[in-house]
């Protein structure tokens, strides 16, 4: 299991006191496109069409771990569960 797995998998069990940091590595694993405009927020978009804005501020609120979670399950089809 590679370090991006664990990362994820300990997200799926703990969505508290996770950095946007973590989540744009997340997403560079699994090519999800995202970008900051500005230094408040950024956008994720997905392959699927699906996009998903995260205020980058520190933690990030565990909502928002759990719906960039089930939008990474919805692109892989559910395959690293």
């Amino acid at each position: 299991m590679s370090k991006i797995d664990k990362i994820l998998q300990k997200m799926r069990h703990n969505p508290r006191d996770w950095r946007i940091e973590d989540i744009k590595t997340i997403a560079k694993r699994y090519e999800i496109n995202y970008r900051q405009p500005g230094s408040s927020h950024v956008t994720f978009r997905f392959s699927n069409g699906e996009k998903l804005t995260i205020p980058a501020h520190k933690p990030v609120k565990p909502i928002y771990i759990q719906k960039f979670i089930n939008l990474l399950d919805a692109q892989l089809g559910g395959i690293n569960e």
